[in-house]
């Protein structure tokens, strides 16, 4: 009985410093990584506190939000990083060739001898030893860029330039082709015979039937010197051509003045003839009017040929001449375009427009053409017989106050050439002075050789030429 007390004491003995030694152990572990943790946290680096919620509020500081919430630590580890851009990685060639100066990159001249930006924010362009002008007179662009920029060249040949002048016009009476129908008398108008406008009429139809004190008394005088029975006599011969001029200076038909005297009937009225064949395109006059000596009753004009009036810009008017063919295209009429001749140029110039107006006669046999109709003129101008110097409009670049040409040389080089230039037609320009037939020019991609060389820089020699001294 003894041994076993003894042994149930030894057990609890053993027991009771398990559990102290444990104890101990706990805690002497969780102090060792409450330090551990508390040297973690002292080497930290807090750049700022941040809303617990994740709104975007922050403080330097600590601090609540307006829960009671404290703000929750950022520290350094916890910012984004920003890795530097990767290194441009060059052309080896190009990296061991030497970096003159930098250039505008809008190719103003403006040079830098150390890396800068313009006033958009671009970079300037670096210029290597080699690509820099030669004497200032040409440039060089390397060649990958020029294969990449798709440029082309073409040899310098004389051509025939024939090119067409287009303008707009609208059709016009002849005026050769009018007439005006009026009296020399007074008179009253007691019959109309043609009393619409646009009715066509023939020479010697009647108009209007009129009644005319002079003329009727220059009729019954007529009747009494032709009834004395002694025209033989030279005073009856006189007195007879006088009335008879008199009735001719009064407009009256001459079939009415030899009716009357040979037969010596007196017509109380006259039926008044149209002097003209055409269409009446005005008429004034009406039945029982008093139409007075001078005014306008009708006005008839032979519609059987018009004018076409065209607009012509100021700069073509040196290819047109007296004599130009020159194809109308009615635009109510397209599919039948008329050919015609100018056959006058006006002396003025419109200063609204800048145009001048030119005079073509077209036929008009059925009448189809109307006036003010609008036609679309296309003359045929030759720009000269003789082959000239010619280049493509595409190789010239205009700055306003100088053309020039880019001649293409050997290894990539162009040479700015100023040219003076001439006349137009068929996309080409013909070059009066600057180059010669054989030379090799650049007809597209101008505008990228301009933009990838110091093409300004080279441009200096011709222009301080111009400059008055």
């Amino acid at each position: 009985m003894t041994k076993i007390r003894a042994v149930f004491i030894l057990s609890l003995v053993l027991a009771a410093g398990a559990v102290t030694g444990y104890a101990y152990l706990h805690r002497s572990g969780f102090s060792a990584l409450s330090a551990i943790a508390q040297a973690s946290a002292a080497e930290r680096t807090i750049l700022y506190y941040r809303d617990p919620t994740g709104a975007p509020f922050w403080s330097a500081t600590p601090k609540n939000d307006a829960q009671g919430r404290a703000y929750l630590p950022v520290y350094d580890e916890a910012e984004p990083k920003f890795d530097p851009p990767p290194l441009v990685m060059l052309n080896p060639k190009q990296s061991e060739r030497k970096i003159l100066f930098y250039r505008n990159p809008m190719g103003l001249p403006d040079t830098s001898p150390v890396p800068k930006k313009d006033s958009m924010g671009m970079d300037y362009i670096p210029v290597y030893e080699g690509d820099e002008p030669s004497g200032g007179k040409t440039i060089k662009v390397s060649l990958d860029r020029i294969q990449r920029s798709g440029v082309r060249t073409e040899t310098v040949e004389p051509r025939v330039l024939v090119r067409s002048v287009r303008g707009v016009g609208s059709i016009a009476i002849d005026e050769s082709r009018q007439t005006v129908v009026t009296m020399r008398s007074d008179g009253y108008v007691e019959e109309m015979f043609v009393d619409k406008t646009g009715q066509t009429v023939q020479a010697g139809q009647p108009l209007f039937r009129v009644y005319s004190q002079d003329i009727q008394q220059a009729l019954a005088e007529l009747i009494v010197v032709t009834g004395h029975g002694h025209a033989t006599q030279a005073q009856d011969r006189f007195r007879i051509d006088g009335t008879m001029r008199r009735l001719r200076n009064l407009g009256v038909p001459e079939s009415l003045i030899r009716e009357v005297r040979e037969r010596g009937i007196d017509t109380r009225t006259i039926d008044w003839p149209a002097p003209a064949t055409g269409t009446v395109v005005s008429k004034r006059v009406v039945n029982g009017q008093q139409a007075k000596a001078g005014d306008e009753l009708y006005r008839i004009v032979d519609l059987s040929q018009v004018w076409v009036i065209a607009d012509v810009a100021e700069g073509d008017l040196a290819d047109i001449k007296l004599g130009t063919r020159a194809t109308v295209t009615f635009r109510a009429y397209r599919s039948q375009p008329v050919e015609g001749v100018v056959a006058f140029i006006y002396p003025d110039v419109r200063t609204e427009t800048r145009t001048v107006r030119v005079r073509i006669e077209v036929p008009n046999p059925d009448g189809r053409l109307k006036t003010d109709m609008y036609a679309d003129v296309v003359f045929h101008v030759n720009a000269g017989l003789l082959p000239v110097t010619g280049v493509p409009t595409s190789a010239i670049i205009d700055n306003g106050t100088l053309q020039i040409v880019l001649v293409a040389k050997s290894d990539g080089r162009f040479e700015p050439r100023p040219v003076k230039l001439g006349r137009r037609g068929d996309g080409y320009v013909e070059v009066v002075d600057g180059l010669a037939a054989g030379e090799e020019i650049v007809t597209t991609a101008t505008f990228l050789i301009d933009a990838e060389s110091n093409l300004q820089t080279a441009l200096k020699t011709f222009t301080e030429k111009e400059q008055p001294k």
